[in-house]
C-alpha cells in the first residue's frame, strides 16, 4: 500500500459512520476525506462503504479492511506505549503498579524518587486486573506469588515478605489468645472472603480451621488489616505492616510456610531503558530492610 493516509482515513470512516465525523477526528476538511476513500476505492478497485442518507456502512471487503486496520492501530499503540521511557532522562511518565497493599512501602519510595527528577510524573497503578507490560500499560510491575511466565519480560526475585499472625489487644482482652493450633476453632479469624486465594498463608489457615471460624472476610490486604486491627478476629499481616501498628499481638511465632515472593518484572523492550534502569536501582537500595 502506498498510502497509508487513505487506509487511515478509511478506518475513521469505518469507525466514525459518516464523512463529518471522520474529518473531524483526523483534523482535516470533510472534502479530503471524500478524496481519500474515492482514492483507495480506485486503487483497490473495490467498493469499501454503502453511500446513504445517514453517513457511510462498510462493505464486506470494507469490513476486512477496518478489521486489519484496527490491529495496525492497536499495534501502533502498543508500540508507542513500550517506546515511553526508552531515552535516556529520566523524564516523563513513570507508570509502576503493585498489590495495593504495598502502597505503605513503596508510596514513600516513589515520592522521593520523583523529588529526585524534576518534572518526573509517576503513575502508581493498583488493580485487581493484571497490567499489560507489552501494551506499554506499565514500566514496573511488583507481583507476588509464583514466578511470573508472561513471554517477553524479564522478571527478577526482589523480596520475600514475612507474614505473621496476629490479634489486637482488644480482641485478646475479649477472647484470649490461642495456645496452640488445636485450639483454633474457639476462635474468630479474619480471611479473605475468596475460596480460591492461592496466598500460602490462606491455604494454611483453610486447612487448619472450620469455614465458620473465618467470621470476617474480606476481599482485599487493607480491609483484613482493618479488621484485625478493629479486633474482628486474628488474622495474617505482612510483618512490616504489623510494626506499624504496636497495639498488635503476636499469636504464635511465624512460619516460613507463610512468607510470600514478590517480584520485580519489566518488558524487554524496556528494561534496559535510563529510566526504568535508574527506578530499579533505587527501589533495590530503598528495600533492603523491608526483607523478613
Amino acid at each position: 500500500m502506498d498510502n497509508w493516509d487513505e487506509v487511515r482515513t478509511a478506518f475513521q470512516v469505518a469507525r466514525m459512520g459518516t464523512v463529518s465525523g471522520a474529518a473531524e477526528v483526523l483534523g482535516v476538511h470533510h472534502a479530503t476525506v471524500i478524496r481519500h476513500i474515492d482514492a483507495l476505492e480506485r486503487r483497490l478497485g473495490v467498493k469499501l462503504f454503502q453511500r446513504h442518507a445517514r453517513g457511510y456502512t462498510a462493505t464486506e471487503a470494507g469490513a476486512d479492511l477496518l478489521r486489519v486496520a484496527q490491529a495496525t492501530e492497536d499495534q501502533f499503540n502498543q508500540l508507542a506505549g513500550r517506546l515511553k521511557g526508552q531515552g535516556d532522562e529520566v523524564s516523563g511518565e513513570l507508570v509502576v503498579t503493585s498489590l495495593g497493599s504495598l502502597a505503605p512501602l513503596l508510596v514513600p519510595v516513589l515520592a522521593e524518587f520523583q523529588q529526585r527528577h524534576a518534572g518526573l510524573i509517576v503513575r502508581f497503578l493498583t488493580s485487581d486486573r493484571l497490567f499489560r507490560l507489552e501494551y506499554g500499560e506499565a514500566h514496573v510491575a511488583i507481583r507476588a506469588g509464583s514466578v511470573p511466565d508472561q513471554p517477553d519480560n524479564v522478571v527478577q526475585p526482589f523480596l520475600r515478605q514475612g507474614v505473621g499472625l496476629y490479634a489486637s489487644a482488644g480482641y485478646a482482652a475479649r477472647h484470649g489468645l490461642p495456645a496452640s493450633v488445636e485450639e483454633f476453632g474457639r476462635h474468630l479469624f479474619v480471611g479473605s472472603d475468596d475460596e480460591g486465594n492461592r496466598a500460602p498463608f490462606s491455604r494454611w489457615l483453610r486447612a487448619r480451621v472450620p469455614p465458620e471460624a473465618i467470621a470476617f472476610r474480606c476481599t482485599n490486604g487493607f480491609s483484613m488489616r482493618e479488621a484485625v486491627l478493629a479486633g474482628a478476629g486474628i488474622g495474617f499481616l505482612a510483618k512490616w505492616e504489623a510494626a506499624r501498628h504496636p497495639g498488635l499481638v503476636e499469636v504464635m511465632e511465624p512460619l516460613p510456610d507463610w512468607a510470600g515472593a514478590l517480584w520485580l518484572v519489566t518488558h524487554v523492550d524496556l528494561h534496559r531503558s535510563a529510566k526504568v534502569q535508574t527506578f530499579l536501582s533505587f527501589l533495590k537500595d530503598r528495600a533492603k530492610g523491608w526483607a523478613e
